[in-house]
């Protein structure tokens, strides 16, 4: 039985997404840059992902990554609270996660790309191993 890549993901957090995909930042714009037409590790990612209740910055389906990036209103301790929750809900689907801020993507490309190279690697390591 195929996973629902979308954890029943509501019409309204699909119609977020696609308000956030119009509406990404430079820092997302950046990164996906990197990301699309599987330019890493041949891994095809999607951007601005519903699943659940949330809706992932960046989501590899068959790696289980999401990868987060934040701006500075993510230091706010109701924004902090409020990840930490959203991760822990999510991880309970198996799902691993990357964060990086807003400045590091957009002044450390190139680091941000490689630690997300080495993590698909990891990832798909792991995978090939329990098959």
């Amino acid at each position: 039985m195929k996973r629902n890549m979308h954890i029943n993901a509501s019409a309204r957090i699909f119609s977020n997404a696609s308000k956030l995909r119009r509406e990404e930042t430079m820092a997302e714009k950046v990164l996906w840059d990197h990301l699309k037409n599987r330019q890493i590790e041949g891994e095809k990612f999607r951007r601005q992902h519903p699943i659940k209740d949330f809706v992932l910055d960046f989501y590899c389906y068959k790696l289980r990554l999401v990868i987060e990036v934040d701006g500075r209103q993510h230091l706010k301790p109701e924004a902090k609270f409020y990840d930490k929750n959203r991760t822990e809900i999510l991880e309970a689907y198996s799902l691993v996660f990357l964060r990086f801020s807003n400045q590091m993507v957009l002044h450390s490309t190139q680091y941000v790309v490689d630690i997300i190279r080495h993590k698909v690697i990891e990832l798909k390591q792991i995978r090939k191993s329990k098959s």
